[in-house]
């Protein structure tokens, strides 16, 4: 079994077409299916169905496939550490991070790192929180900042950073605008602005909500906290936000006011994988994380 058979392989699995993967590949159609067919007579099955032009795993096919891609990954790995030992400052970082800490959380500590190690390159990837914790388990990315931390994730592990409000955003017409805070309970006969069930913003929210004895009439919900500015400046409701999302500038026509009886917040961390060792780069980013939040701490306490 040859690696290239594996690549050819991985590549037509996940098209579920021959000439499609071979483009991708940059090698002649006729390459991909004669490497395909040598490995499927070496392992003695059909990893394929055949429908014209396009192909479908079998169920061996799929099993094979879960493990192949774990074998590239640790292949992959392999040829990272080596090039990262030789050189950690000319390697590579795999990010996670949720939307609400894209603006500016996560710009403030890479430009920070970028500024000792200018070498290093970075792989972002945006998404939901429980994706970014089945990430870093499967080794997708290599750590991920999010927030709440979780506690009782046995597979990866993490430190708290620092913790930080959930305010709330108004429209500046509200008759509440002009408060310096809020009681959550203030808002209960308000139109929400939300995350989806099943983000954990939304069951920070949610919680919170509960406390008070009463649950947040949701009109409108999306998975960008950007969207959701955009249609409280609009007028269309009110919303609980992390108080870093709105550090650079508030949305037109808004207000931030801080919320009490109950406080609101949220723990924002940093988890990498409990079952394996970082990779030199990944080992200077991660060590810089926690001295850049801690000078940051010390300084703002």
């Amino acid at each position: 079994m040859e690696l290239r058979q594996i690549q050819y392989f991985i590549e037509v699995a996940k098209r579920e077409h021959v000439t499609e993967a071979a483009l991708a590949l940059h090698v002649a159609q006729s390459a991909v299916s004669r490497q395909i067919f040598n490995l499927e007579a070496e392992l003695g099955v059909n990893l394929f169905i055949r429908e014209g032009r396009n192909v479908k795993l079998t169920q061996i096919g799929k099993m094979f496939l879960e493990q192949m891609e774990e074998a590239m990954k640790v292949i992959d790995n392999a040829r990272r550490e080596i090039q990262e030992y030789l050189d950690p400052e000319h390697g590579r970082i795999r990010i996670g991070y949720p939307s609400s800490l894209a603006a500016y959380t996560l710009p403030a500590v890479i430009s920070a790192f970028r500024k000792r190690y200018p070498h290093v390159k970075f792989e972002l990837k945006q998404s939901s929180y429980h994706d970014l914790i089945n990430g870093v388990v499967k080794g997708d990315i290599d750590m991920a900042l999010l927030g709440p931390l979780p506690k009782h994730e046995k597979k990866v592990k993490g430190v708290i950073l620092f913790t930080e409000n959930i305010v709330a955003l108004l429209p500046d017409s509200h008759p509440l605008a002009d408060k310096p805070i809020l009681n959550l309970n203030q808002l209960k006969d308000d139109s929400f602005i939300l995350f989806p069930k099943g983000f954990i913003l939304r069951e920070i929210v949610d919680q919170a909500c509960s406390q008070l004895g009463f649950h947040p009439a949701v009109s409108f919900e999306g998975d960008d906290i950007d969207a959701i500015k955009g249609l409280v400046s609009a007028g269309l409701g009110v919303t609980l936000i992390p108080e870093a999302t709105l550090v650079d500038s508030l949305p037109r026509s808004t207000v931030r006011i801080p919320v009490t009886q109950p406080q609101v917040t949220r723990t924002v961390g940093v988890i990498i994988p409990s079952e394996r060792q970082l990779l030199p780069t990944e080992k200077l980013f991660y060590e810089f994380i926690l001295e850049f939040f801690a000078m940051l701490n010390k300084f703002q306490n």
